[in-house]
């Protein structure tokens, strides 16, 4: 059990070196999402391009947008965890009425 552990905590700081390394090594960088790129892509390719299609709810600033992206994030963050400690309690039971 305890070298399971260790390799828990092993993985758990990789994990975190892998997200901390490029944002500390990386200077003056601007982080943009996809779609900015997208569309300074296709307006590369044709400047005369019309989207066809646009958001229906429009947020107000990128305050906003941040804040709904984090919400998405701990929504889904939630479920992932809620569902991993549900079976692994259900694990844990099963082994412990196996061996009564």
């Amino acid at each position: 059990m305890k070298k399971k552990g260790l390799t828990i905590v092993i993985l758990l700081l990789l994990c975190v070196a892998i997200a901390c390394i490029p944002l500390l090594t990386i200077k003056d960088s601007e982080f943009g999402g996809a779609d900015g790129q997208a569309e300074e892509a296709i307006t590369a390719i044709d400047p005369d391009y019309k989207p066809w299609a646009s958001s229906i709810l429009e947020p107000p600033g990128g305050e906003t947008e941040s804040l709904l992206f984090a919400l998405q994030a701990a929504i889904g963050s939630g479920v992932i965890c809620f569902g991993l400690g549900y079976l692994t309690a259900r694990h844990k039971y099963r082994s412990a009425g196996q061996t009564e």
